[in-house]
Protein backbone atom coordinates (compact mmCIF):
# COMPACT_ATOMS: atom_id res chain seq x y z
CA UNK A 1 0.00 0.00 0.00
CA UNK A 2 0.60 3.80 -0.50
CA UNK A 3 2.36 4.60 2.85
CA UNK A 4 4.09 8.17 2.30
CA UNK A 5 3.63 10.95 -0.38
CA UNK A 6 5.65 13.62 -0.76
CA UNK A 7 4.56 16.71 -3.25
CA UNK A 8 6.85 19.71 -4.47
CA UNK A 9 5.85 22.56 -6.74
CA UNK A 10 2.62 20.66 -7.94
CA UNK A 11 -0.25 23.09 -8.75
CA UNK A 12 -1.10 25.10 -5.70
CA UNK A 13 0.86 22.78 -3.36
CA UNK A 14 4.58 24.01 -2.96
CA UNK A 15 5.73 21.14 -0.07
CA UNK A 16 3.30 18.46 1.05
CA UNK A 17 4.34 15.54 3.21
CA UNK A 18 1.53 12.51 3.43
CA UNK A 19 1.36 9.73 5.84
CA UNK A 20 -1.02 7.41 5.16
CA UNK A 21 -2.32 4.26 6.77
CA UNK A 22 -4.93 1.51 6.29
CA UNK A 23 -8.52 0.97 4.72
CA UNK A 24 -10.66 3.65 3.92
CA UNK A 25 -9.11 7.24 3.88
CA UNK A 26 -11.36 10.51 3.03
CA UNK A 27 -10.01 13.44 1.05
CA UNK A 28 -11.63 17.09 1.85
CA UNK A 29 -11.46 20.48 1.50
CA UNK A 30 -13.08 23.11 0.01
CA UNK A 31 -13.02 23.73 -3.62
CA UNK A 32 -9.55 24.18 -4.90
CA UNK A 33 -7.58 23.66 -1.99
CA UNK A 34 -5.27 20.90 -3.90
CA UNK A 35 -7.29 17.66 -3.28
CA UNK A 36 -7.19 17.00 -7.31
CA UNK A 37 -3.54 17.70 -7.10
CA UNK A 38 -3.27 15.02 -4.35
CA UNK A 39 -4.83 12.43 -6.72
CA UNK A 40 -3.12 13.93 -9.64
CA UNK A 41 0.35 13.33 -8.04
CA UNK A 42 -0.71 9.79 -7.25
CA UNK A 43 -1.57 9.51 -11.32
CA UNK A 44 1.61 10.69 -11.95
CA UNK A 45 3.94 8.09 -9.49
CA UNK A 46 1.81 5.23 -11.54
CA UNK A 47 2.74 6.39 -15.03
CA UNK A 48 0.10 9.23 -15.87
CA UNK A 49 0.55 11.62 -18.46
CA UNK A 50 2.88 15.02 -17.51
CA UNK A 51 2.37 18.47 -18.31
CA UNK A 52 4.37 21.41 -17.79
CA UNK A 53 0.98 22.96 -17.24
CA UNK A 54 0.93 21.34 -13.59
CA UNK A 55 4.29 23.36 -12.58
CA UNK A 56 3.07 25.85 -9.55
CA UNK A 57 4.08 29.07 -10.77
CA UNK A 58 7.57 30.27 -10.16
CA UNK A 59 9.09 26.53 -9.89
CA UNK A 60 11.30 25.24 -12.41
CA UNK A 61 10.21 21.60 -11.73
CA UNK A 62 7.45 19.39 -10.17
CA UNK A 63 8.44 16.18 -7.87
CA UNK A 64 6.64 13.56 -6.90
CA UNK A 65 7.53 10.69 -4.47
CA UNK A 66 5.65 7.63 -3.13
CA UNK A 67 6.50 4.65 -0.78
CA UNK A 68 4.70 1.66 -1.67
CA UNK A 69 5.22 -1.24 0.72
CA UNK A 70 3.70 -4.52 0.60
CA UNK A 71 4.35 -7.66 2.49
CA UNK A 72 8.13 -7.17 4.00
CA UNK A 73 9.08 -5.25 1.04
CA UNK A 74 8.93 -1.65 -0.65
CA UNK A 75 9.50 0.42 -3.73
CA UNK A 76 10.26 4.13 -3.82
CA UNK A 77 8.55 5.53 -7.24
CA UNK A 78 9.37 9.43 -8.32
CA UNK A 79 8.46 11.76 -10.97
CA UNK A 80 9.77 15.01 -11.85
CA UNK A 81 8.48 17.51 -14.44
CA UNK A 82 10.85 20.31 -15.54
CA UNK A 83 9.47 23.52 -17.36
CA UNK A 84 11.61 22.15 -20.28
CA UNK A 85 12.04 19.04 -21.60
CA UNK A 86 10.22 15.47 -20.75
CA UNK A 87 9.56 14.22 -17.45
CA UNK A 88 11.80 11.53 -15.65
CA UNK A 89 10.92 8.93 -13.71
CA UNK A 90 12.99 6.77 -11.11
CA UNK A 91 12.55 3.53 -9.22
CA UNK A 92 13.92 2.97 -5.91
CA UNK A 93 16.11 5.91 -6.85
CA UNK A 94 17.52 4.70 -10.39
CA UNK A 95 16.10 6.18 -13.61
CA UNK A 96 13.73 4.35 -15.13
CA UNK A 97 10.96 4.97 -17.84
CA UNK A 98 7.79 6.13 -17.96
CA UNK A 99 6.53 2.83 -19.12
CA UNK A 100 8.43 0.40 -16.74
CA UNK A 101 6.96 3.68 -13.69
CA UNK A 102 3.40 2.69 -15.20
CA UNK A 103 4.12 -1.48 -15.20
CA UNK A 104 4.87 -0.88 -11.06
CA UNK A 105 1.96 1.32 -11.00
CA UNK A 106 -0.31 -0.98 -12.28
CA UNK A 107 0.17 -3.56 -9.40
CA UNK A 108 0.32 -0.97 -6.97
CA UNK A 109 -2.96 1.38 -7.42
CA UNK A 110 -5.75 1.77 -9.02
CA UNK A 111 -7.27 4.82 -10.21
CA UNK A 112 -10.92 5.76 -10.04
CA UNK A 113 -12.42 9.04 -11.80
CA UNK A 114 -11.13 11.46 -14.34
CA UNK A 115 -7.82 9.78 -14.65
CA UNK A 116 -6.75 7.58 -17.33
CA UNK A 117 -5.03 4.97 -14.98
CA UNK A 118 -7.71 2.25 -14.53
CA UNK A 119 -7.14 -0.84 -14.61
CA UNK A 120 -10.38 -2.62 -15.25
CA UNK A 121 -10.88 -0.56 -18.36
CA UNK A 122 -8.45 -2.80 -20.32
CA UNK A 123 -9.63 -5.90 -22.13
CA UNK A 124 -6.78 -8.09 -19.98
CA UNK A 125 -8.15 -7.35 -16.43
CA UNK A 126 -11.69 -7.88 -17.52
CA UNK A 127 -11.03 -10.70 -18.51
CA UNK A 128 -8.75 -11.73 -15.71
CA UNK A 129 -11.60 -9.93 -13.56
CA UNK A 130 -14.52 -12.45 -15.06
CA UNK A 131 -12.00 -15.86 -14.98
CA UNK A 132 -11.25 -14.82 -11.13
CA UNK A 133 -14.75 -13.91 -10.10
CA UNK A 134 -16.42 -17.26 -12.27
CA UNK A 135 -13.37 -19.62 -10.76
CA UNK A 136 -12.06 -20.31 -14.62
CA UNK A 137 -9.48 -23.27 -14.15
CA UNK A 138 -7.17 -21.85 -17.41
CA UNK A 139 -4.69 -24.92 -16.93
CA UNK A 140 -5.82 -27.56 -19.70
CA UNK A 141 -6.50 -24.39 -21.93
CA UNK A 142 -2.70 -23.66 -21.69
CA UNK A 143 -1.77 -27.45 -21.44
CA UNK A 144 -3.85 -27.45 -24.97
CA UNK A 145 -2.42 -24.49 -26.49
CA UNK A 146 1.49 -25.58 -25.92
CA UNK A 147 0.81 -28.77 -27.33
CA UNK A 148 -0.13 -27.33 -30.43
CA UNK A 149 2.64 -24.86 -30.22
CA UNK A 150 5.37 -27.64 -29.92
CA UNK A 151 3.79 -29.75 -32.39
CA UNK A 152 4.25 -27.11 -34.93
CA UNK A 153 7.58 -26.24 -34.07
CA UNK A 154 8.12 -29.76 -34.68
CA UNK A 155 7.17 -29.79 -38.13
CA UNK A 156 8.97 -26.61 -38.51
CA UNK A 157 12.32 -28.30 -38.04
CA UNK A 158 11.44 -31.01 -39.70
CA UNK A 159 12.58 -29.36 -43.24
CA UNK A 160 10.96 -27.02 -45.69
CA UNK A 161 9.88 -27.81 -49.45
CA UNK A 162 10.79 -30.72 -50.86
CA UNK A 163 14.07 -29.00 -53.12
CA UNK A 164 15.51 -27.17 -49.30
CA UNK A 165 15.07 -30.81 -47.58
CA UNK A 166 16.37 -32.55 -50.64
CA UNK A 167 19.41 -30.32 -50.39
CA UNK A 168 20.12 -30.76 -46.37
CA UNK A 169 20.06 -33.90 -47.27
CA UNK A 170 22.60 -34.35 -49.83
CA UNK A 171 24.79 -32.11 -47.73
CA UNK A 172 24.19 -34.26 -44.39
CA UNK A 173 25.34 -37.28 -46.11
CA UNK A 174 28.29 -35.77 -47.55
CA UNK A 175 29.15 -34.88 -43.70
CA UNK A 176 28.68 -37.91 -42.05
CA UNK A 177 29.86 -40.06 -44.70
CA UNK A 178 33.58 -37.74 -44.67
CA UNK A 179 33.68 -37.68 -41.07
CA UNK A 180 32.70 -41.92 -41.11
CA UNK A 181 35.26 -42.52 -43.44
CA UNK A 182 37.77 -40.44 -41.66
CA UNK A 183 37.70 -43.56 -39.39
CA UNK A 184 38.94 -41.26 -36.26
CA UNK A 185 40.22 -43.28 -33.93
CA UNK A 186 39.97 -41.01 -30.92
CA UNK A 187 40.11 -38.05 -29.40
CA UNK A 188 43.46 -38.30 -29.08
CA UNK A 189 44.74 -39.71 -32.38
CA UNK A 190 46.32 -36.27 -33.77
CA UNK A 191 48.48 -35.91 -30.49
CA UNK A 192 49.37 -39.89 -30.94
CA UNK A 193 50.42 -39.33 -34.77
CA UNK A 194 52.03 -35.72 -34.06
CA UNK A 195 54.17 -38.27 -31.54
CA UNK A 196 55.31 -40.85 -34.67
CA UNK A 197 55.62 -37.57 -37.05
CA UNK A 198 58.34 -36.54 -34.63
CA UNK A 199 60.04 -40.31 -34.98
CA UNK A 200 59.94 -40.95 -38.61
CA UNK A 201 61.06 -37.30 -39.17
CA UNK A 202 64.59 -38.07 -37.64
CA UNK A 203 64.62 -41.88 -37.15
CA UNK A 204 68.64 -41.67 -37.11
CA UNK A 205 69.25 -39.49 -34.32
CA UNK A 206 66.59 -41.01 -32.30
CA UNK A 207 68.01 -44.27 -32.73
CA UNK A 208 71.68 -43.20 -32.23
CA UNK A 209 70.00 -41.48 -28.66
CA UNK A 210 68.76 -44.79 -27.56
CA UNK A 211 71.87 -46.91 -28.09
CA UNK A 212 73.77 -44.44 -26.48
CA UNK A 213 71.20 -45.23 -23.40
CA UNK A 214 71.57 -48.89 -23.64
CA UNK A 215 75.18 -48.58 -23.19
CA UNK A 216 75.23 -46.07 -20.42
CA UNK A 217 72.59 -48.69 -18.51
CA UNK A 218 73.76 -51.91 -19.37
CA UNK A 219 77.11 -52.42 -21.14
CA UNK A 220 80.67 -52.74 -19.14
CA UNK A 221 80.75 -49.42 -17.02
CA UNK A 222 77.10 -48.76 -17.16
CA UNK A 223 75.07 -47.88 -14.63
CA UNK A 224 73.63 -51.79 -14.17
CA UNK A 225 77.61 -52.69 -13.69
CA UNK A 226 78.18 -49.80 -11.04
CA UNK A 227 75.09 -50.88 -9.58
CA UNK A 228 76.15 -54.08 -8.75
CA UNK A 229 79.40 -53.32 -7.37
CA UNK A 230 77.79 -51.10 -5.13
CA UNK A 231 75.91 -53.97 -4.03
CA UNK A 232 79.13 -56.20 -3.89
CA UNK A 233 80.47 -53.07 -1.38
CA UNK A 234 77.65 -53.76 0.81
CA UNK A 235 77.32 -57.38 1.00
CA UNK A 236 77.11 -59.53 4.20
CA UNK A 237 77.10 -55.89 6.29
CA UNK A 238 73.91 -56.30 8.14
CA UNK A 239 73.64 -52.47 9.27
CA UNK A 240 73.10 -51.89 5.87
CA UNK A 241 71.00 -54.35 4.23
CA UNK A 242 68.51 -52.28 3.90
CA UNK A 243 70.38 -50.50 1.33
CA UNK A 244 71.28 -53.69 -0.42
CA UNK A 245 67.32 -54.39 -0.60
CA UNK A 246 66.90 -51.27 -2.60
CA UNK A 247 69.84 -51.67 -4.47
CA UNK A 248 68.84 -54.80 -5.81
CA UNK A 249 65.30 -54.01 -6.58
CA UNK A 250 66.73 -50.81 -8.86
CA UNK A 251 69.29 -53.14 -10.18
CA UNK A 252 65.78 -55.55 -11.64
CA UNK A 253 64.23 -52.14 -13.11
CA UNK A 254 67.42 -51.27 -14.78
CA UNK A 255 67.44 -54.31 -16.34
CA UNK A 256 63.85 -53.70 -17.55
CA UNK A 257 64.50 -50.76 -18.26
CA UNK A 258 67.39 -51.38 -20.34
CA UNK A 259 65.41 -54.16 -22.20
CA UNK A 260 62.91 -52.06 -22.79
CA UNK A 261 65.31 -49.07 -24.54
CA UNK A 262 66.86 -51.53 -26.54
CA UNK A 263 63.67 -52.96 -27.74
CA UNK A 264 62.74 -49.67 -28.82
CA UNK A 265 65.99 -48.39 -30.60
CA UNK A 266 65.74 -51.86 -32.48
CA UNK A 267 62.10 -51.19 -33.83
CA UNK A 268 63.29 -48.07 -35.16
CA UNK A 269 63.58 -47.96 -38.82
CA UNK A 270 63.60 -45.10 -40.92
CA UNK A 271 60.20 -45.76 -42.82
CA UNK A 272 59.57 -42.65 -45.62
CA UNK A 273 56.55 -44.27 -46.83
CA UNK A 274 55.12 -44.45 -43.32
CA UNK A 275 56.15 -40.56 -42.54
CA UNK A 276 54.29 -39.89 -45.72
CA UNK A 277 51.43 -41.54 -44.35
CA UNK A 278 51.14 -39.82 -41.39
CA UNK A 279 51.38 -36.26 -42.23
CA UNK A 280 48.69 -37.00 -44.89
CA UNK A 281 46.49 -38.67 -42.18
CA UNK A 282 47.29 -35.64 -39.76
CA UNK A 283 46.15 -33.08 -42.59
CA UNK A 284 42.76 -34.88 -43.22
CA UNK A 285 42.44 -34.53 -39.37
CA UNK A 286 43.51 -30.52 -39.97
CA UNK A 287 40.59 -30.27 -42.64
CA UNK A 288 37.89 -32.05 -40.93
CA UNK A 289 38.73 -29.62 -37.75
CA UNK A 290 38.66 -26.83 -40.33
CA UNK A 291 34.63 -27.55 -40.72
CA UNK A 292 33.51 -29.18 -38.24
CA UNK A 293 35.34 -28.37 -35.17
CA UNK A 294 37.84 -27.13 -33.00
CA UNK A 295 38.92 -30.40 -31.78
CA UNK A 296 38.86 -33.89 -32.81
CA UNK A 297 35.90 -34.70 -29.67
CA UNK A 298 33.93 -31.57 -31.72
CA UNK A 299 34.13 -33.14 -35.01
CA UNK A 300 33.26 -37.05 -33.18
CA UNK A 301 29.96 -34.72 -31.75
CA UNK A 302 29.17 -33.28 -34.81
CA UNK A 303 29.03 -36.48 -36.76
CA UNK A 304 26.60 -37.62 -34.44
CA UNK A 305 24.02 -34.70 -34.11
CA UNK A 306 24.66 -34.74 -38.39
CA UNK A 307 23.67 -38.63 -38.62
CA UNK A 308 20.80 -37.99 -36.31
CA UNK A 309 19.49 -35.24 -38.59
CA UNK A 310 19.75 -36.95 -41.58
CA UNK A 311 17.80 -40.09 -40.40
CA UNK A 312 14.85 -37.33 -38.97
CA UNK A 313 15.13 -36.59 -42.75
CA UNK A 314 15.18 -39.41 -44.53
CA UNK A 315 12.08 -40.80 -42.49
CA UNK A 316 10.72 -37.49 -42.95
CA UNK A 317 7.21 -38.81 -44.82
CA UNK A 318 6.90 -41.26 -41.30
CA UNK A 319 7.31 -38.81 -38.95
CA UNK A 320 5.36 -36.05 -40.48
CA UNK A 321 2.33 -38.49 -40.76
CA UNK A 322 3.11 -38.57 -37.13
CA UNK A 323 3.13 -35.41 -36.35
CA UNK A 324 -0.22 -34.70 -38.13
CA UNK A 325 -1.84 -37.15 -36.55
CA UNK A 326 -0.74 -36.22 -33.09
CA UNK A 327 -1.57 -32.14 -34.35
CA UNK A 328 -5.23 -33.35 -35.12
CA UNK A 329 -5.29 -34.71 -31.60
CA UNK A 330 -3.98 -31.61 -30.30
CA UNK A 331 -6.50 -29.49 -32.06
CA UNK A 332 -9.08 -31.41 -31.12
CA UNK A 333 -8.12 -31.21 -27.38
CA UNK A 334 -7.82 -27.45 -27.71
CA UNK A 335 -11.20 -27.13 -29.33
CA UNK A 336 -12.30 -28.90 -26.40
CA UNK A 337 -10.63 -26.97 -23.44
CA UNK A 338 -11.87 -23.56 -25.63
CA UNK A 339 -14.95 -24.73 -25.32
CA UNK A 340 -15.12 -25.42 -21.57
CA UNK A 341 -13.18 -22.14 -20.63
CA UNK A 342 -15.78 -20.28 -23.23
CA UNK A 343 -18.69 -22.01 -21.64
CA UNK A 344 -17.57 -21.26 -17.86
CA UNK A 345 -16.90 -17.67 -18.80
CA UNK A 346 -19.94 -17.31 -20.67
CA UNK A 347 -21.90 -18.49 -17.43
CA UNK A 348 -20.26 -16.48 -14.77
CA UNK A 349 -20.63 -13.32 -17.03
CA UNK A 350 -24.00 -13.15 -16.27
CA UNK A 351 -24.06 -13.41 -12.31
CA UNK A 352 -21.06 -10.56 -12.43
CA UNK A 353 -23.13 -8.50 -14.37
CA UNK A 354 -26.46 -8.75 -12.20
CA UNK A 355 -24.14 -8.47 -9.02
CA UNK A 356 -22.19 -4.78 -10.24
CA UNK A 357 -25.62 -3.60 -11.60
CA UNK A 358 -27.21 -4.68 -8.19
CA UNK A 359 -24.64 -2.23 -6.59
CA UNK A 360 -24.67 0.56 -9.01
CA UNK A 361 -28.82 0.44 -8.24
CA UNK A 362 -27.80 1.42 -4.91
CA UNK A 363 -24.86 3.96 -5.77
CA UNK A 364 -27.12 6.85 -7.66
CA UNK A 365 -27.51 4.61 -11.03
CA UNK A 366 -30.98 2.95 -10.38
CA UNK A 367 -31.17 2.69 -13.99
CA UNK A 368 -28.03 1.50 -15.06
CA UNK A 369 -27.44 -1.51 -16.85
CA UNK A 370 -24.56 -3.64 -16.98
CA UNK A 371 -23.85 -6.52 -19.11
CA UNK A 372 -20.44 -8.74 -19.70
CA UNK A 373 -19.53 -9.61 -23.36
CA UNK A 374 -17.71 -12.50 -23.93
CA UNK A 375 -16.99 -13.63 -27.54
CA UNK A 376 -16.49 -16.88 -29.37
CA UNK A 377 -14.88 -19.74 -27.53
CA UNK A 378 -12.57 -19.48 -25.46
CA UNK A 379 -14.17 -16.07 -24.95
CA UNK A 380 -10.76 -14.16 -24.84
CA UNK A 381 -12.76 -11.37 -25.79
CA UNK A 382 -14.31 -9.89 -22.76
CA UNK A 383 -15.97 -6.53 -22.50
CA UNK A 384 -18.00 -4.78 -19.64
CA UNK A 385 -20.77 -2.82 -21.05
CA UNK A 386 -22.65 -0.39 -19.28
CA UNK A 387 -25.97 1.84 -19.84
CA UNK A 388 -25.87 4.15 -17.58
CA UNK A 389 -28.72 6.24 -18.15
CA UNK A 390 -32.82 5.05 -19.94
CA UNK A 391 -33.01 4.14 -23.16
CA UNK A 392 -29.22 3.94 -23.86
CA UNK A 393 -27.69 1.76 -25.64
CA UNK A 394 -24.84 -0.42 -23.66
CA UNK A 395 -21.54 0.35 -24.59
CA UNK A 396 -17.75 -0.32 -23.75
CA UNK A 397 -17.32 1.43 -20.41
CA UNK A 398 -14.91 3.99 -21.85
CA UNK A 399 -17.41 5.74 -24.03
CA UNK A 400 -20.35 5.87 -21.96
CA UNK A 401 -19.60 7.12 -18.41
CA UNK A 402 -19.14 10.20 -17.20
CA UNK A 403 -16.46 10.63 -14.48
CA UNK A 404 -18.73 10.31 -11.66
CA UNK A 405 -20.50 6.90 -13.26
CA UNK A 406 -17.33 5.53 -14.38
CA UNK A 407 -16.03 5.77 -10.48
CA UNK A 408 -19.29 4.58 -9.60
CA UNK A 409 -19.25 1.57 -12.01
CA UNK A 410 -15.73 0.39 -11.13
CA UNK A 411 -16.39 0.84 -6.97
CA UNK A 412 -19.45 -1.51 -8.22
CA UNK A 413 -17.62 -3.82 -9.77
CA UNK A 414 -14.63 -4.01 -6.54
CA UNK A 415 -16.96 -4.70 -4.39
CA UNK A 416 -17.93 -7.69 -6.39
CA UNK A 417 -14.15 -8.55 -7.36
CA UNK A 418 -11.96 -10.06 -5.01
CA UNK A 419 -8.67 -9.37 -7.21
CA UNK A 420 -6.71 -6.04 -7.67
CA UNK A 421 -4.31 -3.57 -6.66
CA UNK A 422 -3.79 -2.63 -2.67
CA UNK A 423 -4.29 0.81 -3.21
CA UNK A 424 -7.79 1.97 -5.24
CA UNK A 425 -8.41 5.81 -5.42
CA UNK A 426 -11.45 7.36 -6.12
CA UNK A 427 -12.21 10.55 -7.97
CA UNK A 428 -15.64 12.02 -8.60
CA UNK A 429 -17.15 9.19 -7.20
CA UNK A 430 -19.82 10.92 -5.18
CA UNK A 431 -20.72 13.34 -7.83
CA UNK A 432 -24.16 14.69 -8.29
CA UNK A 433 -25.67 12.52 -5.52
CA UNK A 434 -26.69 12.88 -2.08
CA UNK A 435 -29.35 11.46 0.67
CA UNK A 436 -29.90 7.52 0.36
CA UNK A 437 -27.74 7.23 -2.26
CA UNK A 438 -24.81 9.12 -0.34
CA UNK A 439 -25.11 6.53 2.36
CA UNK A 440 -24.96 3.59 -0.02
CA UNK A 441 -21.75 5.04 -1.31
CA UNK A 442 -20.10 5.78 1.89
CA UNK A 443 -20.87 2.11 3.02
CA UNK A 444 -19.58 0.88 0.02
CA UNK A 445 -16.38 2.47 0.27
CA UNK A 446 -16.49 1.59 3.64
CA UNK A 447 -16.84 -2.18 2.33
CA UNK A 448 -14.33 -2.21 0.10
CA UNK A 449 -11.81 -0.22 3.16
CA UNK A 450 -11.83 -3.76 4.76
CA UNK A 451 -9.86 -5.59 1.71
CA UNK A 452 -8.07 -2.62 0.07
CA UNK A 453 -6.57 0.78 1.14
CA UNK A 454 -8.94 3.38 -0.40
CA UNK A 455 -8.08 7.29 -0.75
CA UNK A 456 -11.32 9.05 -2.30
CA UNK A 457 -11.90 12.37 -2.62
CA UNK A 458 -14.94 13.81 -1.54
CA UNK A 459 -17.11 16.45 -0.39
CA UNK A 460 -19.95 14.12 0.65
CA UNK A 461 -20.38 13.80 4.90
CA UNK A 462 -21.63 10.77 5.08
CA UNK A 463 -18.11 9.85 3.16
CA UNK A 464 -16.14 11.32 5.19
CA UNK A 465 -17.45 9.70 8.18
CA UNK A 466 -17.57 6.23 7.18
CA UNK A 467 -13.40 6.47 6.85
CA UNK A 468 -10.93 5.22 9.41
CA UNK A 469 -8.31 8.06 8.51
CA UNK A 470 -9.40 11.75 7.42
CA UNK A 471 -7.19 13.98 5.72
CA UNK A 472 -8.23 17.73 5.36
CA UNK A 473 -6.63 19.71 2.93
CA UNK A 474 -6.58 23.54 2.75
CA UNK A 475 -5.06 26.38 1.42
CA UNK A 476 -3.76 30.28 3.10
CA UNK A 477 -2.26 33.06 0.65
CA UNK A 478 0.84 34.38 2.04
CA UNK A 479 2.25 37.39 0.50
CA UNK A 480 0.04 36.86 -2.69
CA UNK A 481 0.89 33.13 -2.88
CA UNK A 482 -1.09 30.12 -2.64
CA UNK A 483 0.00 27.12 -0.09
CA UNK A 484 -2.19 24.06 0.15
CA UNK A 485 -1.43 21.76 3.02
CA UNK A 486 -2.89 18.39 4.37
CA UNK A 487 -3.93 17.69 8.29
CA UNK A 488 -4.62 14.30 8.97
CA UNK A 489 -7.55 15.05 11.63
CA UNK A 490 -8.40 14.04 15.57
CA UNK A 491 -11.70 12.94 16.58
CA UNK A 492 -12.90 16.50 17.66
CA UNK A 493 -11.28 18.10 14.43
CA UNK A 494 -12.88 15.66 12.39
CA UNK A 495 -16.23 16.71 13.77
CA UNK A 496 -15.48 19.98 12.73
CA UNK A 497 -14.79 19.71 9.20
CA UNK A 498 -17.75 17.08 8.59
CA UNK A 499 -19.65 19.52 10.56
CA UNK A 500 -18.66 22.36 7.61
CA UNK A 501 -19.73 19.85 4.76
CA UNK A 502 -22.94 20.19 6.18
CA UNK A 503 -23.62 23.67 6.74
CA UNK A 504 -21.32 24.15 3.74
CA UNK A 505 -18.76 26.26 5.72
CA UNK A 506 -20.39 27.57 8.66
CA UNK A 507 -19.61 24.93 11.78
CA UNK A 508 -22.85 26.17 13.67
CA UNK A 509 -23.72 23.96 16.60
CA UNK A 510 -26.39 21.95 15.13
CA UNK A 511 -24.45 21.58 12.25
CA UNK A 512 -21.31 19.73 14.89
CA UNK A 513 -24.39 17.52 16.76
CA UNK A 514 -25.51 16.36 13.35
CA UNK A 515 -22.06 15.39 12.83
CA UNK A 516 -21.38 13.97 16.20
CA UNK A 517 -24.49 12.01 15.27
CA UNK A 518 -22.69 10.96 11.39
CA UNK A 519 -19.90 10.08 13.00
CA UNK A 520 -21.45 7.55 16.02
CA UNK A 521 -23.95 6.15 12.99
CA UNK A 522 -21.53 5.16 10.62
CA UNK A 523 -18.95 3.70 13.38
CA UNK A 524 -22.25 1.56 14.38
CA UNK A 525 -23.21 0.31 11.29
CA UNK A 526 -19.34 -0.19 10.72
CA UNK A 527 -19.39 -2.18 14.06
CA UNK A 528 -22.70 -3.88 13.19
CA UNK A 529 -21.66 -4.83 9.47
CA UNK A 530 -18.45 -6.61 11.35
CA UNK A 531 -20.42 -8.67 13.83
CA UNK A 532 -22.61 -10.17 10.85
CA UNK A 533 -19.41 -10.62 8.44
CA UNK A 534 -17.71 -12.73 11.82
CA UNK A 535 -21.04 -15.00 12.36
CA UNK A 536 -21.48 -15.50 8.67
CA UNK A 537 -17.96 -16.62 8.27
CA UNK A 538 -18.56 -19.23 11.43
Amino acid sequence: MLTELHIENLGVIETLDIQLGRGLMALTGETGAGKTMIVEAINLLVGGRADAGMIRPGATEARVEGRFVFGDDEVILCRTIPLDGRSRAYVNGRLATVAQLAEYGSDLVDMHGQHAHQSLLGAKAQREALDVYAGVDLEPLRAARAAVTEIDAALATLGGDDRMRAREIDLLRFQVNEIRDAAISGPDEDDELSREEDVLADAVNYREALWKAVASLAEESGATDNLGTAIAALHNKEPFAEFVIRMKALQSELEDLSADVRDSAESIEEDPARLDEVRQRRQLLVDLRRKYGDSLVDVIAFGHESASRLAELESFEARAATLDADRVAAVRALEKAQAVVGKARREGSVPLAEKVQKNLRTLAMAHAVIEVLVGQDPGDDVVFLLAANPGSPVMPLTKVASGGELARTMLALRLVLSSGPETLVFDEVDAGIGGEAAVAVAQALAELGKRHQVLVVTHLPQVAAAAQNHIQVSKSVREGKTFAQATTLGENERVSEIARMLSGGVAEATALEHARELLRDSQKTVSTKAATDKRSRR
